[in-house]
């Protein structure tokens, strides 16, 4: 016997926590199993209703982890087809109940499944009909509306990670793998690291210069962090996420690096010379420290 909430968590957001922690509460309360039922990939990759501008706000890795972090006994990861966008939300429901005994599920206020997009009233009606009781987590308000997914990317689009970082309930975060650059910084004084993302789907902040956490090592430093297309030292016009780790200097070309980004503090722009930007690097670097 178990109680199921279900739903793709994309970030897990402090919204996302309220469901969880109401699944967590009804699982104790009725002596049973706790189970999260996510998916992947992202309907929208399947159905390509937007998919070209679909971008996550974590990885499959790190959205499961950061939900079996929270406590719950199992995560259960369903892959998404067209066959499964199929299911009307009767035969999702019925799927839980015979593959894992589902009780009682908890819903988000926003909650919708099924190809008919049932949200929780229509849910609720048909779960009832089968036995299973169902939950409605109410919605978490911060700064006038509800958290959601969609806020949260609006905001990272933006570049007010603040926000972002407010609304997710820790900093935004990207990871990858270092990669080798030009070296102009090193020839300036600000070596910088080079990030290729392991999720290349992940949304990237709004263009610009960022305070950030940088964990290399196994350790955490101040960083300064440039999203953009370097405009001083290049005319490729391809994007880049670089950062100038402070008061550090060991060779990390090859290792995992992970990057939160705590606020933004200028826009890229181009320096008439690399004196001027070696200047404002360093003014950067002050208002970090």
């Amino acid at each position: 016997m178990a109680v199921i909430a279900t739903g793709f968590f994309d970030g897990v957001h402090i919204g996302h926590r309220q469901v969880i922690d109401t699944l967590l509460s009804e699982a104790l309360a009725r002596g049973e199993q706790s189970i999260i039922v996510t998916f992947w990939p992202h309907p929208r990759a399947v159905l390509q209703n937007g998919a070209d501008s679909l971008r996550y706000l974590s990885s499959r890795e790190d959205r499961v982890a950061m939900l079996r972090s929270l406590g719950v006994d199992e995560v259960v990861t369903v892959p998404f087809t067209r066959k499964f966008a199929s299911w009307s939300a009767r035969e999702y429901l019925q799927m839980l109940c015979r593959d894992y005994q589902c009780t009682a599920l908890v819903l988000g206020y926003d909650t919708r499944f099924g190809r008919e997009q049932a949200g929780p009233v229509e849910i609720a009606a048909i779960a009832a009909e089968m036995g299973v009781a169902a939950v409605v987590a109410p919605p978490v308000e911060f700064g006038g509306g509800p958290v959601s997914s969609s806020r949260i990317r609006e905001a990272l689009s933006q570049g007010d990670v603040r926000l972002a970082g407010d609304l997710l309930g820790r900093p935004y975060r990207l990871h990858g793998v270092v990669v080798s650059g030009d070296r102009i910084g090193r020839t300036i004084g600000f070596p910088t690291a080079n990030m290729k993302l392991y999720e290349p789907l992940m949304l990237v902040p709004r263009s610009g210069v960022y305070h950030t956490k940088v964990q290399v090592l196994g350790s955490t430093f101040e960083g300064i962090t440039n999203i953009g297309t370097r405009p001083t030292v290049s005319d490729c016009g391809t994007l880049t996420i670089e950062t100038h780790i402070l008061d550090f200097d060991e060779m990390i070309y090859g290792l995992d690096m992970s990057v939160d980004f705590i606020r933004r503090i200028r826009d890229e722009r181009r320096f008439p010379s690399l004196q001027e930007l070696r200047l404002q690097l360093s003014a950067d670097a002050a208002s970090i420290r």
